[in-house]
């Protein structure tokens, strides 16, 4: 099978909204009148990003799934994307599941596929997706990491440190009951994009961020962008694994530090972060409401830079945790 028998047989869709797809130089994006485009990338890589051994389908499903993610935390709408993916080989084996998988997310979205390019290589996926945010009175709607402001507070969506719990079982760290594992591994493999909630909470939310490389890292970017500082309460955050009381009860060597780390710089979640006035408490909940997704409210912005974690009983603990980082 050559190049373009496999694009046009996996990758090529009549256009929806795209002006032009696939099978010219360029796609051709006409955004709504009164919009601004949002444009992010994320390359994954295998063996950085993801196992050799994982499903093709699940594949297809991240790689748009970690985009799309970029664009629910800047409450962006989804309007299309782009996918480079180097092969070792055409294998219509691997090509027909992951294409599946890909396009079955991007049909949940709305968001098309309208170009790219293969080639010969290591296997590598890198997807460039294109959204839509209103300009309202000359002024974006965007959520921005640069917002945030003392005394707000600080919210996540969902659940966190599932996949890295999923992981340390991969890797042999762990050892888990096969139910608690099959649970992490779906937050590992299918990660749910959060742009329901991206989109309800513009308006709302001061600022925001995904949950890629872990949480305090992630909210490090908010807090440096903003110029603040923040306060976050452990008791809530450790609840926020949605594995961690049947990975204790099961032993394994997993422990309550175990889940903490794995929640605060565990990564590879997908989850937002955002900081919200107390005065939008009620939003952010009619948020959740209308996303139907849980947010837990787990900290505060202060005017003081850095980031302090403390305990239930308010004393700050002294330790530090390190989320990812490729070239640390």
């Amino acid at each position: 099978m050559g190049e373009f028998d496999l694009i046009a047989r996996y990758f090529t869709r009549k256009p929806a909204r795209a002006a032009l797809g696939v099978g010219d130089d360029c796609a051709l994006l006409q955004p709504r009148p009164g919009t601004q485009l949002a444009i992010s990338s994320d390359m994954l890589v295998e063996g950085r990003h993801f196992l050799s051994t994982v499903n093709p389908a699940f594949l297809g499903h991240k790689a748009l799934a970690v985009n799309l993610s970029d664009l629910a935390a800047c409450g962006a709408e989804p309007l299309a994307f782009t996918l480079a993916l180097s092969l070792p080989q055409a294998d219509p084996a691997w090509l027909e599941p992951f294409s599946r998988g890909l396009l079955a997310l991007a049909d949940t979205h709305g968001c098309e596929l309208v170009g790219g390019d293969t080639t010969r290589g290591p296997l590598n996926i890198c997807i460039t997706v294109f959204g839509e945010v209103p300009v309202v009175g000359g002024r974006s709607q965007a959520l921005l990491r640069s917002g945030a402001r003392a005394g707000d507070d600080i919210y996540v969506s969902g659940s966190l440190g599932d996949a890295r719990l999923a992981l340390e079982v991969f890797r042999g760290k762990l050892s888990v009951p096969e139910a608690v594992f099959a649970q992490a591994r779906v937050r590992m493999e299918q990660p749910t994009p959060r742009v329901a909630l991206g989109l309800a909470l513009r308006g709302v939310a001061s600022a925001a961020v995904d949950v890629s490389d872990g949480l305090l890292g992630d909210l490090g970017h908010v807090l440096k962008a903003s110029g603040v500082g923040a306060r976050i309460d452990t008791a809530l955050a450790i609840t926020l694994m949605a594995t961690r009381a049947e990975a204790l009860a099961s032993a394994g060597g997993f422990s309550e530090q175990h889940g903490l780390a794995f929640v605060l710089a565990g990564g590879d979640d997908y989850e937002l972060v955002f900081t919200a006035a107390p005065s939008a408490r009620d939003a952010v909940a009619a948020a959740s409401r209308a996303a139907q997704t849980t947010v837990t409210r787990i900290g505060q912005v202060e005017a003081e830079a850095g980031l302090r974690m403390v305990d239930a009983q308010g004393a700050v603990l002294d330790k530090s945790y390190a989320s990812f980082d490729h070239f640390a």
